[in-house]
């Protein structure tokens, strides 16, 4: 195990698996640092338990009715109490946590890499190329994202699969500009032209030297953006524009609490607790990845 550590701490690595890993495990330390990257992880780690070992965690089916109960406080049968129609909502917040994941992820698997490439291209090409691509851009930018995705999901209708889609649609032009600033750094560096002197291709230069070289920036981006994604996929829950009844949706949920939030306030409030405190742990993650990974913005 110490030859193993003291091979991860080497600062001559002799081969790229050694640099790569070595790279990981410094940054792994230096994270380990930052408290508050390290409360974001919990919490998220938390979450994704919540998500894989559902079925273990909750004490009650997620759209199972009891009538005969509904609305009652917190207790230790239903610890964050039932709704309006006797359903444990402790169990549903717990299950609600599948729909937030795969929202999040798919959200960020779809938009990351389009405004990644989009960026790396305009960037890197530039003329008209970079015209058109980043007044696209501006366009999106132009509007809120909620607003975006609410018109792009009042057109392709109501659902889970169309609320991704229409986030994921207002969500790519961020990582376009932050694609672009990076590869505008990079693409007059003495080694793309030596790479060009070799004969590589434009896509061989955009996909394998200028891409991974704006990773870490988008990663962090992708992180912090973690927190609005489900802000806005808990908006459209709310105004029931996101995933369906009886799914155990944290926005939907509230919608349906909001009017017994003066007598029976656990309805609303626990699964909004859910959501804040699933936010705070992405955004105390996305900046401690900022300052490790760009000590320089990062200010510390």
């Amino acid at each position: 195990m110490t030859q193993f550590l003291d091979w991860l701490r080497d600062e001559t690595p002799t081969s790229r698996r050694q640099a790569r890993w070595g790279g990981a495990f410094r940054l792994a330390l230096a994270l380990r640092k930052n408290h508050l990257a390290m409360a974001g992880l919990i919490i998220i780690t938390t979450l994704i338990l919540f998500a894989i070992f559902a079925p273990f965690i909750a004490t009650h089916p997620a759209i199972q009715q009891d009538l005969q109960g509904r609305l009652s406080p917190p207790s230790f049968d239903h610890w964050m109490g039932t709704d309006e129609l006797g359903r444990d909502i402790w169990s549903r917040i717990v299950y609600g946590s599948q729909i937030t994941l795969f929202i999040v992820f798919l959200v960020a698997a779809i938009a990351a890499p389009i405004g990644l490439i989009a960026g790396a291209v305009a960037g890197y090409f530039g003329g008209w190329v970079d015209r058109i691509i980043m007044g696209i851009t501006d366009i999106f930018l132009s509007m809120p994202k909620l607003i975006l995705a609410l018109s792009f999901v009042a057109a392709l209708g109501p659902g889970i699969q169309n609320a991704v889609i229409a986030i994921a649609i207002a969500t790519w032009p961020s990582y376009a500009r932050i694609a672009r600033a990076e590869t505008l750094t990079i693409r007059n560096s003495e080694f793309i032209a030596a790479i060009q002197l070799q004969g590589a291709s434009s896509t061989r230069i955009v996909f394998s030297h200028i891409l991974p070289l704006c990773m870490s920036s988008m990663i962090v981006r992708v992180t912090l953006d973690m927190a609005g994604i489900i802000l806005t996929a808990a908006g459209l829950g709310f105004l029931g524009l996101g995933a369906q009844p009886p799914l155990p949706e944290w926005g939907a949920m509230i919608s349906s609490g909001r009017t017994f939030i003066f007598d029976q306030w656990w309805v609303a409030t626990m699964p909004g607790l859910a959501i804040i405190t699933v936010s705070l742990g992405f955004c105390f993650l996305g900046d401690g990845l900022r300052d490790v990974l760009d000590p320089k913005q990062g200010g510390r």
